[in-house]
């Protein structure tokens, strides 16, 4: 079964082979959110799985949250854990599928996910959906790129060399507050779309 399909992450999720799931917000991305405070950006979380991230922003009283995963079994966990959260703000698709627009996006385990070939199209697409004073904000992985996976490693160069023709990056620096399994493989990165008109 190819890696990056729906069939094969929806086998993931049914037979609970989810390694990469901690169970709750990682401690960098529950920094960053603590430190907003506009409740009410339009934020999304893409192949976003069980949704801690989201979980967290509503607790925290941000409404206009999108959950993205083209897997349904996380969808439906994530449903489960949180009934009040909106059923319009789910979405059950592919990424590069989604025509909407947002003021945050934040990464958490997609982009190391996706086959490594689809690096150039996940950055051009994150600037299309962000609108022009918005950010992608989250975390990439350091560790050498291989082609087994996922999770697929990458290195800070070859992060600019994706983002740096379609975003300004504000920072990508090693985390200083990983959670222990992942201490000094981890960037935490800020970036800012470039006009679209002149990426």
């Amino acid at each position: 079964m190819q890696n990056g399909t729906k069939q094969f992450w929806e086998e993931k999720y049914k037979s609970r082979d989810t390694f990469w799931d901690i169970g709750h917000i990682s401690t960098p991305l529950k920094a960053y959110i603590d430190q907003l405070e506009d409740k009410n950006i339009k934020i999304l979380i893409p192949g976003a799985g069980n949704g801690y991230e989201a979980e967290y922003l509503l607790h925290q009283g941000f409404k206009n949250v999108h959950v993205l995963d083209f897997a349904l079994p996380p969808l439906q966990n994530f449903k489960k854990r949180v009934p009040g959260f909106p059923e319009k703000q789910l979405l059950n698709q592919d990424f590069f599928t989604l025509d909407m627009t947002f003021d945050l996006i934040l990464e958490q385990t997609f982009f190391c996910a996706l086959p490594p070939q689809s690096r150039p199209d996940y950055a051009r697409k994150m600037q299309q959906l962000l609108n022009p004073e918005g950010k992608l904000a989250g975390l990439l992985f350091d560790f050498p790129l291989t082609e087994e996976g996922p999770p697929f490693g990458g290195d800070r160069e070859e992060y600019f060399g994706y983002f740096s023709p379609y975003f300004d990056i504000v920072i990508m620096e090693r985390c200083y507050n990983s959670i222990k399994p992942r201490e000094g493989r981890e960037f935490f990165f800020i970036l800012k779309p470039k006009s679209q008109n002149n990426p």
